[in-house]
């Protein structure tokens, strides 16, 4: 096979179902040889099965392509060191990681358990940590042997994340995490060959079924399906990519777009008598943009006292 990643290797995670399954397709579509990853759990976690990680790969193998599956835990240190060695053991080199695996276990924060928070932020967030670390490793040994080095990181934040989303406070701060993640190791791998960025997603998948209203239309199912995703992820891990880094992007069925990180807003001289901060902080508050709204939009947030 042939086209924009072509004699690339590519490790995706979660990638038996979903968005995850999408990438793996398109990447291999796109001439990558694939390593899927997959632990194959449940919603929430719990379980394990190898076999949707298998009917990826073959998928792939019937359309002409080279992928091979893993079942290993991204959150496991060894097991995500292991991840990246099946790639270069099997395929002789390592290109690119999308970290896409995850897990979700809603609940408002009077109500969230100690497990809910630790296995949510555990599979988010070092599941992205831990398979990034052991790639940079990689790279970083053939970039400093004088080997050429074309790496690309994808990592998937959400929208639930970067603009805020209630009963999703261990998902949402997982999710924040890996954006902030994203721009800080961007600035740390630059030097050797390596970008990295992130998509946050919306789409329908077995994860987000249960959220919101269904789809009840032909239209709305398209809008919201996941392959949606999959061509500004195929386009991070390509060698076209190279001078993108630290960016967040937005994609779905509705639109493509940039997000904007955090930026100063308005500003004012130190105020050192807390009896003279509420009028100061008023207004301030009168001249910021109020936060984003889950669509990306400033002034989606319930005004409060102070930002009315």
């Amino acid at each position: 096979m042939s086209g924009l990643c072509e004699g690339r290797v590519a490790i995706v995670t979660g990638a038996g179902r979903g968005i995850g399954r999408e990438h793996a397709l398109s990447l291999a579509r796109q001439g990558a040889k694939v390593v899927v990853n997959d632990l194959g759990g449940n919603v929430d976690g719990s379980g394990g099965d190898i076999s949707p990680a298998q009917q990826v790969v073959n998928e792939i193998v019937e359309m002409g392509g080279e992928a091979i599956a893993n079942g290993d835990n991204v959150a496991d240190w060894e097991g995500a060191q292991r991840m990246i060695n099946t790639a270069v053991e099997t395929f002789g080199d390592l290109h690119a990681v999308v970290n896409n695996a995850g897990i979700l276990r809603d609940r408002v924060l009077a109500n969230m358990t100690e497990d809910e928070w630790d296995s949510v932020i555990n599979v988010h967030l070092k599941g992205t940590f831990a398979p990034s670390r052991w790639a940079v490793a990689y790279w970083r040994e053939r970039a400093k042997a004088g080997q050429p080095v074309s790496g690309r990181i994808v990592n998937t934040t959400s929208v639930s994340g970067i603009y805020g989303n209630p009963g999703q406070a261990n998902y949402g701060a997982a999710k924040a995490g890996i954006a902030a993640f994203t721009n800080i190791v961007a600035l740390e791998v630059a030097r050797y060959g390596v970008t990295v960025n992130a998509v946050g997603p919306v789409a329908l998948t077995r994860m987000t079924e249960g959220l919101g209203p269904a789809p009840e239309t032909d239209e709305e199912r398209e809008a919201r399906a996941p392959h949606w995703i999959a061509p500004i992820v195929t386009w991070l891990c390509s060698p076209e990519s190279a001078g993108v880094t630290g960016r967040v992007f937005e994609a779905s069925g509705q639109t493509l777009a940039v997000a904007e990180g955090w930026v100063r807003g308005p500003s004012t001289a130190p105020v050192d008598d807390p009896t003279k901060i509420g009028p100061v902080v008023e207004q301030l508050l009168s001249e910021a943009r109020r936060n984003s709204g889950m669509n990306g939009v400033p002034g989606g947030w319930p005004q409060t006292m102070l930002d009315s």
